[in-house]
């Protein structure tokens, strides 16, 4: 998203973010550990990396839902002190209240929070589902969709809301892989139409790559960020181009970053 002036929305500087839990035996363990490093806006950025490294830790304390032990977190310049409306999180598991139809499971962010009314939110919601193949169903309960559809419903959820980033923390995990890729392929499109900032963590590689504009490598602490590669993919892309000399390149160059942090965590 971007500013009357032209100016894009959503850049994101984290300045020695430290975070920790309690292990089995009660004593603290460090996830994230002094961690630095800037998001820049108008980008589909992917926080790669294997699991327990911390990658959605990281998308929770962005997202506000997590308060960090040490360090700051700026939006825009903006400190990140907790939820906020400037941004929306896809999480892991489904947010969609069961006992509502999509449409109002679609609409109740907008609603709650009095941004605009019953009216306009409806007619929102039906252009979203229009666009994620969704219209036909609108009237359908969460348990009578398939997950790929839940999936999409979500994603109109958090963009009827109008943020300025998206964080989506592995939204299409356990999913059937013609699934997977044909949403791959949704938000690809809606992210090219809109170039709105998006922070995408997943543990997949060809997810990743297929995706991204810049791959962020994440291993555990203390090392966090392990590599920064930038993914000169052309675009509109389609999965067309996972069968590419360029992507295959790309893919082996990332396959070594990948494997040299999971050397540094060992």
């Amino acid at each position: 998203m971007s500013d009357p002036a032209g100016q894009l929305k959503g850049h994101i500087r984290v300045d020695g973010l430290t975070r920790g839990f309690l292990g089995p035996d009660a004593q603290p363990v460090s996830v994230i550990e002094d961690l630095s490093v800037e998001f820049e806006p108008g980008l589909l950025n992917v926080v790669m990396g294997q699991s327990g490294c911390g990658k959605s830790t990281l998308a929770y304390l962005l997202a506000g839902y997590l308060a960090p032990d040490a360090g700051s977190m700026t939006i825009d310049r903006r400190p990140i002190t907790g939820p906020g409306e400037d941004r929306i999180m896809v999480f892991q598991e489904t947010a969609l209240w069961p006992w509502m139809s999509v449409t109002n499971n679609v609409i109740f962010g907008p609603l709650v929070r009095n941004a605009i009314s019953r009216q306009e939110a409806k007619v929102r919601a039906e252009e979203l589902l229009e666009r994620f193949g969704l219209i036909d169903f609108k009237d359908k309960y969460p348990g009578q969709l398939s997950g790929g559809m839940k999936r999409r419903a979500e994603i109109a959820q958090a963009l009827i809301n109008s943020p300025d980033i998206m964080i989506l923390d592995e939204p299409f995990r356990g999913l059937d892989v013609m699934t997977r890729e044909l949403l791959q392929e949704y938000y690809l499109k809606l992210f090219e139409d809109s170039r709105l900032s998006t922070l995408f963590i997943t543990s997949e590689l060809e997810e990743a790559l297929f995706l991204a504009d810049r791959i962020y490598v994440m291993a555990e602490p203390p090392d966090n960020i392990t590599s920064v590669i930038e993914i000169d993919l052309p675009r509109p892309r389609t999965i067309d181009v996972t069968t590419t000399t360029q992507y295959l390149k790309l893919k082996q160059e990332a396959m070594h970053h990948l494997y040299a942090g999971l050397e540094v965590s060992a």
